[in-house]
């Protein structure tokens, strides 16, 4: 999973231009691990005869880099879809996992990859499971956004900060905690996802 997460985490940042010159901490070790520090979450959603009076898991985006989500085979996670304004179920498929870009990949990227909004819904007749592999960087590294990323016409959007203090922030400010991090307005074309507009799938 460490390696599945870092080789996610570079094809992103590869596809901004980003290398591992410009994000030494990141760069991937001779073995292919990739340095950072990692969570397993287990999600137990029991089934609801009444599932529009519970909520499984309510709306808020990860404060990972990525999320890695292995769903058992019922449905219920949700997603914000950008610009429709609606939430969409993403089905459950054998064999396949699900990636959530989390906040401090939103920081990371100075906004280019928004992190995603989404939720997780009860089923009326049958249990569902779920495995989260949260990944972020180390505890001693301060995100900000990538140097290179940050010029006239796009100004840095957010300020230094550890993992460790995010989840701090996260916990007090809950869906406003970007918003708290944030130095300027994003830029036309982007909106914080914690100011509860809409967001990519990602």
């Amino acid at each position: 999973m460490n390696k599945l997460a870092g080789r996610l985490m570079w094809l992103m940042l590869g596809s901004l231009g980003v290398s591992s010159d410009d994000v030494k901490w990141a760069s991937p070790k001779k073995d292919g691990t990739q340095e950072g520090c990692a969570a397993l979450q287990m999600n137990s959603y029991p089934a609801c005869p009444d599932p529009d009076r519970a909520m499984g898991l309510a709306a808020h985006t990860d404060s990972t880099i990525l999320t890695v989500l292995h769903q058992s085979n019922t449905s219920g996670l949700q997603v914000l879809r950008e610009g429709a304004r609606r939430w969409t179920t993403v089905p459950p498929h054998p064999g396949a996992l699900v990636v959530h870009v989390g906040d401090l990949m939103h920081i990371l990227s100075n906004g280019s990859y928004p992190s995603v909004l989404h939720r997780a819904m009860v089923n009326r007749t049958r249990h569902r499971l779920s495995v989260a592999y949260l990944y972020g960087p180390p505890t001693s590294v301060k995100i900000s956004p990538i140097s290179k990323l940050v010029d006239h016409s796009h100004p840095q959007m957010y300020r230094p900060i550890t993992w460790t203090e995010y989840l701090g922030t996260k916990a007090k400010h809950f869906d406003k905690a970007l918003t708290s991090v944030r130095l300027c307005a994003p830029r036309t074309g982007f909106v914080d996802t914690n100011d509860h507009s809409s967001v990519r799938v990602g």
